[in-house]
């Protein structure tokens, strides 16, 4: 089935076209994974999973922060693997998330075209963030944002592009939340039945992000 108009425009792709990717099929990943760990307290810290990285994102500031590169690595240079993004400038956090309340924050510089969220550990590496049921984010393209799962995009109302925003993932009562770090404050959820193991999940296409985690929660979050 054809990808909606809207939800394409919003979902680039790196090496391959969206037409392209709307004749793909989901692939099942083997079993034996085992790259990183699992949380089931509050206050996730994580790092980014280099294995996970697609070959035009680079990881920087002991593996915190990626850099988008245009070109990027020849991809029969990267160290293939089951947990790479192939196709995708996608790549996970290296911890796990099964239960709890949780937060985090980004950077956001000199982009104009990323997602922010969380993804299940398993999920297809032939997908893209944002585009399937076993993934939820946050998005900024064309100087809007949007709220994505399963293909499916809600605008989210926000003044500006802010530096930094806020994470709040809530797994037993099934939220995800944007923050306002300045407010602080929640300007938009996704709510879902988190079913597996979550690792943070981040779609880059041009700048970079930053992440920070290990954060306390800010007070007067709902």
């Amino acid at each position: 089935m054809a990808m909606p108009l809207k939800a394409a425009r919003l979902c680039r792709l790196a090496g391959r076209s969206v037409t392209a990717l709307s004749a793909s099929h989901n692939v099942s990943l083997p079993e034996r994974r085992c790259y990183v760990s699992t949380s089931t307290g509050n206050n996730i810290q994580f790092r980014l999973n280099e294995l996970t990285a697609h070959s035009s994102l680079d990881l920087f500031k002991k593996d915190t922060g990626i850099i988008y590169r245009m070109l990027g690595l020849d991809p029969s240079r990267v160290p293939d693997n089951p947990e790479r993004f192939q196709d995708w400038a996608v790549v996970f956090g290296d911890e796990k998330v099964s239960s709890g309340r949780h937060y985090f924050e980004v950077t956001v510089k000199k982009s104009q075209e990323f997602r922010v969220g969380v993804a299940e550990a398993q999920m297809s590496r032939e997908d893209c963030v944002g585009t399937n049921s076993s993934s939820w984010v946050f998005g900024y393209a064309q100087r809007k944002w949007f709220a994505m799962t399963n293909n499916k995009v809600v605008p989210v109302t926000l003044v500006g592009k802010p530096d930094r925003i806020g994470i709040l993932l809530d797994y037993e009562a099934g939220v995800l939340g944007l923050v306002d770090v300045k407010q602080p404050t929640v300007i938009h959820t996704i709510r879902a039945q988190f079913k597996a193991p979550l690792c943070p999940a981040f779609g880059l296409w041009d700048g970079e992000l930053l992440t920070h985690s290990g954060l306390e929660e800010p007070e007067g979050l709902k």
